[in-house]
C-alpha cells in the first residue's frame, strides 16, 4: 500500500482510489453485484480503467504502475477473476519479471487457453526456453485445451535452444492435432528448422505452405543467410518480387546480409536503390547491413558514408562500422569511433569489443588489445566470451608470444574451440614453435578429424623449419585420412559476371590473354626490383619449379584479367578464398604502383588494400 501512495501522483491506476486506503481496508462486502467477488465498492467502470490501465503499463513497461494495478485489483477482490489474471501475467511478463507472472500463473484457481499461452509465451520471450518446453507438457499431462499459438510459442522455444530432436516431435505433434496447417505454426517450423541448421526441412515446410505471410518471406530468406545459402536467398528474394510481394526491411536486411556474404558488390549497391526507393534507409537494421555489405566487399569509404548519413546512430551501427574499420586494418578510425561512441552515451557491448580486439589483431596492437581485454570486464562489466579470447591468442600469436597465448587457453573459463586451436597452430608456424604447434595440432585432430587446413597447417610448420620428414609425415597422414585439401582459387567480378581462376588455370576463354598480360606484367614489376620469394613456397622442390607455380597463382592470374578487362579508373577488387601468400603479397605492392592501380584483395583473414607500392597491413597480416 506504501508503494500506491508513493506512485499515487504518476499512476493513471490509481485514480481508481476515490477513498482512503483505511476504508478500502474496512470496507464491507455490500457492493451490488456484477458477477465478480471482492470486497468494496465496485462497478463495472472501475473495471474497465483497470483492464485500460493494465493494458497501458503492458505496452509501456512500466513495472511500478503494474504492481499498483495489481495491488488494485487484489483490493477490489478481482484475484480470482481468469482476465484480470491473465492481463497481470501478461503485463509483468512484458516487463521481463517472468517470476512475478510464474507467481501469479501457479496462484490462480482456474486457468483457460489463453494463461497457458501467456505463460508459455513468456518464459519463451525471456529465455527460459526449457521452462516453457516442461510448461507445454504439464499442460498436455492437465488435459489442457491448446491452440495454433501454444505450438508456435514452444516451437519458439525450440528455436531460440536449437534443439533440433525436440523441434521435430513438435513438427510430428502438429501433423497429428491438425495445426501444421497454420500459417504461424509453419512458419515457426521453418525458423527453428532454420536456425538448427536443417535448412532443407526448412525449405521443405516453405514449399509445403499453402499460405505465406511476410513473416514467412522474411525467416526464410533469413534462415539462408544464417545457413550461408546466399545465393538461395537472392534467388527467393526474386522470386518474391515476381509474386508480387510486398517486402519489409527484413527482407531487404537479409538480402543485403547475403550479398554481403558473396561479395557481390553490383547486387549490394542495386538494393541499396532499393532502400533510398521504399523509404529503409532511415532503418538502422537495413542501415547497419549495408554497412557491412560495403566493407565486405571492400568498399570502406561508401561504409562510412552510409554511417555519416544516419543521423540517430545507435549501438548496432556503431558496431557495424567499428566492424568494417577492422576488417580493413584502419585500427585508428576503430578506436576513435570506440571513444565517439561512449562519448554519446552509447555503452560498448560484447560485439564492440570483438571488433575492437580483431583491428588490434589486424595492425599488431598488442598493449591495447590487453587494455581492451581489461576495459570490457572492468568499466563494462561484461565477461569474455570465446570470440573475445579467440582475438586475444591471436593478438599475442601474430606478435610472436605464442607461450603466453597458449598460457591464455588453458586458463580460459571454457574449452577452446578449433578455431582458438588453429589460430595458435598458424602463429606456430610463422614463429617456428614445434612443441605447440603438435599440442595444437592433436587437439584440432580431435576437434575436427575431417578438416584438411588443419594437416596442411602442421606440414607447412615443419617445413618453415625445414623438417621435411615431418612434412612427409603430415601429408602422409593427411592422404591416409583421406580428407580434401580446399583448392586455391581467386575471383573477381566484371559487369555481371564473376570470372574465377586457379594455379595453373587453362579454362577460361581468355587464359591466353591473361597469360600474356601476366607476363608484361612479370617484365615490369622485375625491373622495379620484385624477385620471386621461393623462401616462402614450403614444397620440397627445386628453385626455379617453385618460380613456376609462384607465378601462376590465382591472384595474380586475377590481376591479369583485371587489368585487361576493367577501365583504369576503376579498382580491381580481387577475392581469394584461402590466405595470401607472401610472394603474391610483394607482387602486388609492386604491380599496385607500376600500373598506379588500386588493387583490392579479400582473402580470408582481412583485406589488403594495395596502392603506389604500399598495402593498408603494412606487411603484417
Amino acid at each position: 500500500m506504501n508503494t500506491l501512495i508513493r506512485r499515487r501522483r504518476n499512476c493513471r491506476c490509481l485514480l481508481l482510489y476515490v477513498r482512503p486506503l483505511s476504508v478500502i481496508a474496512d470496507a464491507k462486502s455490500d457492493a451490488p453485484s456484477i458477477g465478480i467477488p471482492g470486497p468494496g465498492h465496485l462497478n463495472i467502470d472501475r473495471v474497465a480503467i483497470l483492464h485500460d490501465n493494465l493494458r497501458s503499463c503492458a505496452r509501456t513497461g512500466s513495472v511500478m504502475e503494474a504492481s499498483a494495478c495489481h495491488a488494485q485489483a487484489i483490493s477490489l477482490g478481482l484475484e480470482s477473476d481468469v482476465l484480470v489474471s491473465n492481463m497481470v501475467i501478461n503485463v509483468y511478463s512484458k516487463c521481463g519479471f517472468t517470476s512475478l507472472a510464474r507467481k501469479m500463473f501457479e496462484e490462480m484457481p482456474h486457468r483457460n487457453l489463453v494463461s497457458w499461452n501467456t505463460m508459455i509465451s513468456s518464459h519463451s520471450r525471456n529465455g527460459e526456453e526449457q521452462e516453457a518446453l516442461v510448461l507445454f507438457m504439464r499442460m498436455q499431462r492437465e488435459g489442457a485445451q491448446f491452440g495454433e499459438f501454444t505450438v508456435s510459442s514452444v516451437l519458439c522455444a525450440c528455436a531460440a535452444k536449437c534443439a533440433a530432436p525436440e523441434c521435430k516431435q513438435l513438427h510430428a505433434f502438429a501433423m497429428k492435432s491438425a495445426t501444421d496447417s497454420n500459417i504461424f505454426v509453419a512458419t515457426a517450423l521453418l525458423d527453428v528448422y532454420a536456425k538448427c541448421g536443417l535448412i532443407g526441412d526448412a525449405s521443405l515446410v516453405f514449399e509445403y505452405m499453402q499460405e505465406r505471410s511476410d513473416v514467412t518471406w522474411s525467416s526464410m530468406m533469413a534462415g539462408y543467410v544464417q545457413n550461408d545459402m546466399y545465393e538461395e536467398a537472392l534467388s527467393l528474394f526474386c522470386r518474391a518480387q515476381v509474386v508480387g510481394l510486398k517486402y519489409d526491411h527484413f527482407m531487404v536486411s537479409s538480402a543485403i546480409s547475403a550479398c554481403a556474404g558473396l561479395a557481390a558488390l553490383i547486387e549490394g549497391k542495386q538494393f541499396h536503390a532499393i532502400i533510398c526507393k521504399s523509404g529503409f534507409g532511415s532503418n538502422i537494421f537495413v542501415c547497419s547491413s549495408l554497412i557491412d555489405m560495403y566493407a565486405k566487399c571492400g568498399t570502406v569509404r561508401e561504409a562510412s558514408l552510409v554511417f555519416s548519413g544516419v543521423e540517430e546512430k545507435s549501438v548496432a551501427l556503431m558496431n557495424a562500422m567499428i566492424s568494417g574499420f577492422a576488417k580493413h586494418a584502419r585500427s585508428l578510425e576503430a578506436m576513435i569511433l570506440y571513444e565517439k561512441m561512449q562519448q554519446m552515451g552509447l555503452c560498448p557491448n560484447e560485439v564492440t569489443y570483438v571488433s575492437m580486439l580483431s583491428a588490434c589483431s589486424h595492425a599488431g596492437l598488442v598493449e591495447n588489445g590487453r587494455k581492451y581485454f581489461d576495459l570490457m570486464t572492468r568499466d563494462h562489466n561484461i565477461f569474455p566470451n570465446v570470440l573475445h579470447y579467440s582475438c586475444m591468442v591471436d593478438i599475442l600469436g601474430r606478435a610472436g608470444l605464442v607461450d603466453e597465448a597458449y598460457d591464455l587457453i588453458i586458463r580460459m573459463p571454457f574449452d577452446a574451440t578449433p578455431s582458438i586451436w588453429g589460430s595458435l597452430l598458424a602463429s606456430c608456424r610463422i614463429n617456428g614453435n614445434l612443441g605447440i604447434a603438435e599440442v595444437a595440432f592433436n587437439k584440432l585432430f580431435e576437434l575436427e578429424p575431417h578438416n584438411a587446413g588443419n594437416h596442411i597447417l602442421l606440414s607447412n610448420t615443419y617445413a618453415a623449419n625445414k623438417m621435411w620428414d615431418g612434412v612427409s609425415t603430415a601429408r602422409k597422414l593427411l592422404r591416409d585420412s583421406e580428407v580434401k585439401k580446399e583448392k586455391g582459387k581467386s575471383w573477381i567480378e566484371l559487369k555481371d559476371k564473376v570470372h574465377s581462376f586457379v594455379v595453373g588455370d587453362r579454362t577460361h576463354p581468355k587464359i591466353a590473354d591473361v597469360y600474356l598480360k601476366l607476363d608484361d606484367l612479370f617484365n615490369e614489376v622485375e625491373r622495379q626490383g620484385y624477385r620471386a620469394e621461393t623462401e616462402h613456397d614450403l614444397h620440397d622442390l627445386e628453385a626455379t619449379k617453385k618460380q613456376e607455380l609462384l607465378r601462376h597463382h590465382s591472384e595474380k592470374l586475377a590481376l591479369a584479367f583485371g587489368l585487361l578487362c576493367l577501365p583504369q579508373s576503376v579498382p580491381i577488387r580481387i577475392m581469394k578464398n584461402l590466405r595470401i601468400c607472401v610472394d603474391c603479397h610483394s607482387f602486388m605492392k609492386i604491380a599496385s604502383g607500376v600500373t598506379n592501380r588500386e588493387i583490392i584483395v579479400r582473402d580470408t583473414n582481412r583485406f589488403h588494400h594495395f596502392s603506389d607500392g604500399y598495402c593498408s597491413c603494412a606487411d603484417f597480416w
